[in-house]
């Protein structure tokens, strides 16, 4: 079985990740505002939310770089339901202000995290005992990751935030003497971090039942790559490629081209593919059923590395040095499909993309990715034009890596502005103009499932950009405000989607 979308199938929705919906508590979170939200897709007849990684986040804040592949962000913990739940009193919340329109980390971490360990000390004190069966049997069902996720944490607060590379030798080669020593000094802080992840799972579960109630599904994302300092690396080192002092023997990149000559090294860890294929790649299973157990689709990051990635020497200076060595192939996707059963999965396929990459992504029938902001070179056999699709993909105005498609045409030369039009077959208009043509011909085309980020339909210019690959600061800050989120748009969203057959969710 498999995930692909026939014409029958067609839907849409929007892109917006949990962190920039509105909040007082200065970072959008699984509480009343995402509730909300949700009301509003549904109100405007989408029938699916995609959101970004939902780990929590290490150096850079990045998503896509999260300390656990299976843990939940303790930075998206609603106050609001913690006060409900009677864990947290209303004044433990009304303590900190935020007076930036964007997240700011720095201020907003230190919050979180005190609001869940007042929250784990109020349970201990005998506060909801009627929880203390539910948090025992999370305990024992999640602990396959949670355990090790929850000392990680612990040891890495007592190392003063330190990568684990630099901890004591023994406690980063996981020497079992060390970890049982550990765990007996450190247990009321691992329990602390087990606790806040049951809050989150609970939250996590009730918003997803509310998606459900409301028609709409969930699109999460699963990175390909994970952290170097990430408890998936600490705890699972015989699954990478390692050297005999435990460091990585090669990082993650891609090679030079046209944009960037000497390529990109995004130091990350490359996967030990003959090891993971050893255990029938169940490290890789539980990961996806980890995720599935929050969304209902998921879309696979770098999907080309599954066929072959990019390897870079370790303590190489640039990309250039690196060589494409094979991925898994269809041996992973045949272990997933055997334990899973259908594979509810979109290929990110957007890049440089070989002829084995899409022999991979048709063999399993998986939907690939078009970007609009992508089809106006001139070439009229981009796949990425309308006329070029299939009903088995996902259009995009733009991802997460894109700017906004106001800004992006405000960014063009006249040139490609002109083409722009002359496409659209109308007279040259203003940039205002530019996000809805763009929505307009992906909720048109053939593509089963077309998607468009929060900010083109709000028609924002480039300082609502989420991220910009490359640069490593001041990336994934944007938050949309309540009064945007009532904003005409969603009665013209609406009405396109209605006029377009694209009601409801996809199946």
């Amino acid at each position: 079985m498999n995930a692909a979308f026939s014409a029958a199938d067609r839907a849409s929705g929007l892109l917006l990740h949990v962190s920039s919906l509105p909040s007082a508590y200065g970072i959008g979170d699984l509480g009343p505002a995402a509730f909300a939200w949700i009301d509003r897709l549904a109100e405007a007849n989408q029938g699916w939310w995609q959101i970004l990684p939902l780990g929590p986040t290490g150096y850079g804040n990045s998503p896509f770089e999260p300390i656990s592949s299976f843990a939940l962000n303790p930075l998206l913990a609603s106050p609001e339901q913690l006060v409900e739940e009677g864990l947290l009193a209303v004044g433990d919340c009304a303590d900190q202000a935020f007076l930036t329109t964007h997240v700011d980390y720095d201020a907003v971490a230190p919050f979180k995290h005190d609001l869940l360990r007042r929250a784990w000390r109020r349970f201990r004190s005998g506060a909801r005992p009627d929880l203390g069966a539910a948090f025992d049997e999370f305990c024992e069902q999640q602990a396959a990751w949670l355990d090790d996720y929850a000392l990680f944490e612990a040891l890495k607060a007592r190392q003063g935030g330190g990568g684990f590379l630099e901890w004591p030798a023994d406690l980063a080669r996981r020497d079992p003497g060390a970890l049982a020593a550990a765990r007996k000094e450190l247990t009321e802080t691992v329990d602390e971090r087990r606790f806040a992840q049951f809050l989150l799972f609970r939250q996590m579960a009730s918003l997803r039942e509310h998606a459900r109630e409301r028609g709409v599904r969930l699109i999460g994302d699963l990175p390909f790559f994970v952290a170097l300092d990430s408890a998936d690396l600490w705890a699972n080192q015989e699954l990478f490629l390692l050297d005999a002092h435990g460091r990585p023997a090669f990082l993650a990149g891609v090679p030079p081209d046209y944009f960037s000559p000497l390529g990109q090294l995004w130091g990350t860890p490359m996967h030990d593919w003959q090891s993971q294929g050893a255990t029938s790649y169940r490290w890789w299973i539980d990961r996806l059923r980890s995720l599935l157990a929050h969304v209902d689709l998921v879309r696979l990051d770098h999907f080309r590395a599954f066929a072959a990635a990019w390897h870079v020497p370790a303590g190489a200076m640039t990309a250039e040095t690196g060589q494409w060595l094979p991925g898994p192939g269809a041996s992973l996707f045949r272990a997933l499909e055997e334990s899973l059963g259908r594979l509810p999965l979109i290929a990110e396929d957007l890049g440089l993309i070989t002829d084995d990459v899409r022999r991979l992504r048709d063999q399993f029938g998986l939907p690939g990715m078009r970007v609009l902001q992508f089809a106006f070179d001139g070439d009229p056999k981009n796949l990425m034009l309308p006329e070029n699709y299939v009903s088995n993909i996902v259009a995009y105005t733009g991802t997460h890596d894109n700017n906004t498609t106001r800004g992006w045409y405000e960014a063009l030369p006249a040139d490609e502005r002109q083409y722009v039009w002359s496409y659209l077959q109308q007279p040259a208009g203003e940039s205002d103009r530019a996000a809805w043509e763009l929505i307009r011909l992906a909720w048109s085309s053939a593509a089963a499932l077309a998607i468009v980020p929060l900010q083109d339909v709000l028609n924002l210019d480039g300082s609502a950009r989420m991220n910009v690959p490359g640069n490593p600061a001041g990336n994934w800050r944007w938050r949309c405000s309540a009064e945007q989120l009532s904003a005409s748009g969603f009665q013209r969203l609406r009405e396109l989607t209605d006029a377009s057959a694209r009601s409801g969710a996809a199946g």
